[in-house]
């Protein structure tokens, strides 16, 4: 089981509540993500979500979401998952949101 646990952004304000995120891959079958304020998007091979440390997206086979709990952050997500990436987003470049309605 790989673990990324609670991430912080730099120069975070201290004075908020403590960001809460994290991802857990167990056997390349299940992915949970604590920390997820939205789903944009999900089909069978592809979840897009925006947690408090960006936009993530988990890609895969026959992806099943499980569970989405936007109150406490939570997404679980099944299926065979080929991998999990954050979308970066730069000064100059378009957002995520934005190439994908281009």
């Amino acid at each position: 089981m790989a673990t990324v646990t609670t991430l912080r952004m730099p120069g975070e304000d201290k004075k908020r509540s403590p960001s809460r995120h994290s991802i857990t891959i167990e056997k390349r079958e299940h992915v949970n993500v604590l920390g997820v304020t939205d789903v944009i998007s999900f089909d069978e091979e592809t979840v897009i979500g925006e947690t408090e440390m960006g936009v993530i997206i988990i890609r895969g086979v026959n992806l099943h979401v499980n569970r989405i709990n936007l109150e406490s952050g939570e997404l679980s997500v099944s299926g065979e998952i080929d991998g999990v990436a954050y979308e970066n987003s730069s000064a100059g470049k378009k957002s995520f949101m934005g190439r994908l309605f281009r």
